[in-house]
């Protein structure tokens, strides 16, 4: 018979959209503040893989990831989203466009990157509150892959450097505290688990 183990910690990120590249020390101000001291970020990049936010967001429009010093357990994820929906309501008003910011929390594991989204779909779950979560890219044979549903943005490999890094970050912490990893894991090769 399979036990209950407790899930190990992972690594917070912020993704932000914004065509209002000058409000992003605000923001991570207000992230800090909310989740502790930010400890890595991501260069300015582009999203141009879609216009969805165009219209609403105004264009250009740049992302930008925040990751967050703290561990958390993973099921976290769903009060920090609603926590990040009510700092992108604090921006409105703030700018000519209704919705200046995006905030889009998630979670780095070692073999997987995990989204937050208050919009349910066949390979969504809920986890509490009206949040679900999404598997977006994994690790496997020492590089990020998609899924036929990841975002297009995700899907491009733009992030992917960063995410490589984000994730030595993330072994690197939990190397510091105590944590031994396998073979398997350290190679970010596939192992199957039967439950």
């Amino acid at each position: 018979m399979a036990h209950v183990r407790k899930p190990l910690l992972v690594k917070l990120f912020i993704g932000v959209l914004t065509s209002s590249p000058d409000l992003l020390p605000e923001i991570e101000e207000r992230l800090a503040s909310l989740f502790g001291s930010v400890d890595s970020q991501s260069d300015l990049l582009p999203f141009d893989q879609t216009h969805y936010y165009d219209e609403e967001m105004g264009a250009p429009i740049f992302r930008r990831f925040f990751s967050l010093a703290a561990l958390i357990d993973p099921s976290e994820i769903s009060s920090i989203k609603i926590k990040t929906n009510d700092l992108e309501s604090a921006f409105c008003g703030r700018c000519s466009k209704p919705r200046p910011v995006n905030l889009d929390p998630g979670y780095l594991e070692q073999s997987k990157i995990v989204l937050a989204s208050t919009k349910n779909y066949f390979h969504r779950i809920l986890i509490s509150g009206g949040i679900y979560a999404e598997v977006t890219l994994h690790y496997e044979e020492g590089e990020w892959r998609a899924f036929p549903w990841t975002f297009p943005d995700y899907k491009s490999g733009r992030y992917h450097e960063y995410f490589s890094s984000l994730r030595e970050l993330y072994r690197s912490q939990l190397s510091s505290s105590g944590v031994r990893m396998n073979i398997s894991q350290k190679r970010g090769a596939r192992k199957r688990v039967n439950a």
